[in-house]
């Protein structure tokens, strides 16, 4: 079975992750059909908005680490750079369902998406820093947009969950449910959505994001080409090598 799921029904596509064993970390392979199933979408005038959906118990753990130290990004066109695009410049809704762990992109996707619902479960968490690495997704600019500086600071410097609670105090969670509820009721939004004219919420959605597309276009390229270059330092190096040796990695000396 394939590890992203795709269905189309009453105007929703929904893209669920469908790698449970390994806590859906996403592989290049999953971005490169994430980002086929959006061009899709915004092609297909019979899907009025997208929905992406985990598991009760986890949505992602964020990239598939050992698939991503053999397949890293390379340019715009790599896998995860097209899913990012897509998902940042999708001119119909885009709704999240959220329950337990949400890592990396997990949590910086969400800031894409138009309404995000979440399980009381729900864990946040952008750990760039403690990989030698730095944001992505625009993170660097929408967290801070979102939340303010000092929390914004808090999350991507320390790199710490944040939980349910503290993401609906924010902004980046419209609702909490419980866990078994969270698809369910992003579902009923989603055809709620379906439902309404999809040029007015094709044109409302433009003009809400019109102010910061061509910032959110930049802070990406930039961030793509700090990651990139990161990707290849030797803070970068020891934090993946500690990972894949399940030890605790020492920065001390890079």
């Amino acid at each position: 079975m394939s590890d992203i799921l795709t269905h189309t029904e009453a105007g929703v596509m929904t893209i669920t992750f469908n790698r449970l064993d390994k806590k859906n970390s996403i592989t290049a392979a999953m971005y490169a059909t994430m980002a086929d199933a959006l061009q899709q979408a915004g092609a297909d005038a019979a899907v009025r908005v997208v929905l992406f959906q985990g598991h009760e118990t986890i949505f992602s753990a964020g990239n598939d680490i050992a698939d991503f130290l053999n397949n890293p990004p390379a340019g715009d066109g790599s896998p995860v750079f097209r899913f990012l695009h897509g998902i940042a410049t999708f001119p119909k809704p885009v709704i999240a369902a959220v329950s337990g762990p949400a890592v990396g992109i997990g949590t910086t996707m969400l800031f894409h998406c138009d309404l995000v619902y979440a399980g009381d479960n729900a864990a946040f968490s952008m750990p760039f820093v403690n990989l030698g690495l730095c944001p992505e997704a625009a993170s660097s600019l929408l967290v801070p947009q979102m939340m303010g500086y000092h929390r914004a600071a808090e999350a991507l410097l320390m790199g710490e969950p944040f939980m349910a609670e503290a993401a609906l105090e924010v902004g980046l969670v419209n609702r909490i449910v419980p866990p078994t509820e969270v698809n369910a009721l992003a579902q009923a939004q989603a055809r709620k959505l379906a439902a309404k004219p999809v040029t007015a919420l094709v044109e409302t959605k433009r003009l809400m994001k019109k102010g910061q597309a061509a910032q959110v276009a930049q802070q990406m390229t930039e961030e793509g080409a700090s990651f990139g270059r990161m990707l290849r330092e030797p803070a970068a190096r020891e934090a993946f090598g500690a990972f894949m040796e399940k030890r605790k990695p020492d920065f001390t000396k890079v």
